[in-house]
């Protein structure tokens, strides 16, 4: 690890002084706060509440943090977010006098940050868990790996070139294991010895480049992405990415002819070890919670516990990691020296390394829209044509094609435009103010014929695919803000889904309900169509920034 822990023995004794001191100084404890599972967050500091700003895999915690409750008096509030996401809200400040705590797979790229740095007063890692290659043991065989425990990142980046492998990651600029494979594979292929650097990156884009060709779905969270690899046809995905717990939870309840084999590639992994984080803008009170709480996680048979309930391995010795569970270790690989090389590695993934996107957007423009829901519509898309996206988290990307249809009681237009690569002649700005300039363009008036315009649709990207003869990412989002009420029924749609053809039917839907929308309909197109259903209600400006990490 690049933050080893030291003395830990020391240091639980320590806490245990202090939390034996604290009790021995109060008559009568105070009632225990309720625990809060919902993520929500009390508006003020509480006595006995830490409010952490967490990784959303660690829901799967929740358990053990039942019984730290009970046994430290410390009631834990998750606020679920994306690692990086999270590093910049607390280097914004976003994180000050909101939350005590943060609690990401990692704290490397928030370490990136000087602000964000100083913001962190402490930090205690909690378990560890490595990104690994999980491959379809029948796909294993085939590819002659054996038993995988020899297999190196090129080896898996020359399968993936031949067409032999193809496999699921989450997105990087949304996903620390996303990111954590970027950098394992950028560190891989250009040997770096030391902090990765950018003259590192565009030795290794070459390989990289082969490599994500393999990439066949993509994710913002590792949740989704599990479900759309069990729901793929059969040959379509051969594997996934992802970190080794997740990789082994799942082959708890996967048939077996869906299981996979854990590869760790010999040549080295980057691993996440779930550091709980003190913020420096937390009180005096909260700091006491979090060391009880530190020092309860860290006690033999609790570390125990959290192995054997989330496969992820242990950091107190003496901790045995939970049965299945490899005791070795990979190398580590260098991590980005700056955020600057970290910054412009996920642009590159993003506008030139990955295989590139087919988005349809489907808006309903009815009268209902009219006024402030038209405006926030038009705000929320038009920030995703700005310039000033350096991560490549909202913007179109370069090669992407982005069309739009505006609809109401019928389609009212359809409008595509293709974002050509940076540092070319015209590059990607002109196309994006266009885009922005048909955004903008949007009038409100008429019904709602939803599933006639979604229908619509998927014959748009039929014609596309048929036009270029191309395999890209391929997703649809639909904003509506009301019912269907005209057109085609919901059972004419799953009708019309059900004649699809196997590449069609795996286009997944992410629609957005806003205002009145009918929650049903949307979410029929949603379970139909193997997509998610997001709300717009809190902000529609960050549901249409979630949904990058899908595209």
């Amino acid at each position: 690890m690049n933050h080893p822990i030291k003395s830990r023995s020391w240091l639980i004794a320590a806490l245990a002084a202090v939390l034996a001191a604290a009790t021995a100084c109060t008559s009568s404890p105070a009632p225990a706060p309720q625990p809060n599972p919902t993520g929500s967050l009390a508006e003020t500091a509480r006595p006995g509440v830490l409010r952490v700003l967490a990784g959303s895999e660690l829901q799967d915690l929740q358990p053990v943090l039942d019984d730290a409750r009970k046994a430290t008096g410390v009631t834990v509030q998750l606020a679920f977010t994306g690692t990086l996401d999270g590093a910049d809200t607390v280097s914004s400040g976003r994180a000050d006098g909101k939350y005590d705590a943060v609690w990401f797979p990692s704290n490397q790229y928030l370490r990136l940050d000087p602000t964000g740095r100083s913001k962190v007063l402490s930090e205690t890692p909690v378990m560890v868990s490595p990104v690994a290659v999980g491959v379809r043991s029948s796909v294993l065989a085939d590819l002659g790996w054996g038993d995988g425990s020899k297999v190196t990142w090129a080896q898996i980046g020359d399968a993936a070139a031949a067409g032999k492998l193809s496999y699921g990651m989450s997105d990087p600029s949304r996903s620390n294991s996303g990111f954590s494979t970027l950098v394992a594979v950028a560190s891989a292929f250009s040997g770096a010895g030391a902090a990765l650097s950018e003259a590192d990156v565009q030795k290794a884009t070459p390989q990289l480049k082969q490599f994500f060709t393999g990439q066949k779905l993509t994710s913002g969270s590792s949740g989704w992405l599990a479900q759309a690899y069990t729901r793929a046809e059969p040959g379509r995905v051969g594997a996934l990415v992802n970190y080794e717990s997740v990789l082994l939870s799942m082959n708890r309840t996967l048939p077996p002819e869906q299981r996979l084999t854990v590869v760790r590639p010999v040549d080295g992994v980057v691993s996440a070890d779930y550091p709980l984080s003190l913020l420096s803008s937390s009180g005096p009170g909260e700091r006491e919670s979090f060391q009880r709480l530190a020092a309860y996680l860290l006690k033999q048979d609790v570390q125990q516990r959290i192995s054997e309930l989330t496969l992820r391995r242990p950091v107190t010795a003496g901790a045995a990691p939970a049965a299945g569970l490899p005791t070795d270790r990979r190398r580590e690989l260098p991590f980005p020296g700056t955020r600057a090389v970290a910054d412009g590695l996920l642009g590159s993934y993003q506008n030139e390394l990955r295989r590139p996107s087919r988005t349809v957007y489907v808006l309903d423009t009815s009268g209902s829209m009219e006024g402030a829901r038209l405006s926030s519509l038009k705000t929320a898309l038009g920030r995703l044509t700005g310039t000033d996206d350096t991560r490549g988290v909202r913007r179109f990307r370069d090669r992407e094609e982005v069309t739009l249809i505006s609809f109401a009681s019928q389609v009212k237009w359809t409008k595509t435009h293709v974002v050509p690569p940076s540092g070319g002649t015209p590059g990607p700005e002109a196309e994006l103010a266009s885009i922005n300039a048909d955004v903008q363009s949007l009038r409100a008036e008429g019904g709602t014929a939803l599933y006639d315009s979604l229908e619509q649709a998927y014959r748009v990207i039929e014609g596309q695919q048929k036009a270029a003869n191309d395999d890209r990412f391929t997703s649809i989002v639909l904003m509506t803000d009301g019912e269907s009420n005209e057109g085609a029924t919901d059972g004419d749609f799953r009708s019309f889904h059900d004649a699809l053809s196997p590449a069609e039917k795996a286009i997944p839907v992410f629609p957005i309900k806003f205002g009145e929308a009918a929650v049903g309909q949307l979410q029929g197109i949603a379970d139909v169509s193997g997509g998610k259903l997001f709300d717009g209600g809190g902000s529609l400006d960050g549901v249409f920034e979630e949904i990058r990490g899908y595209q």
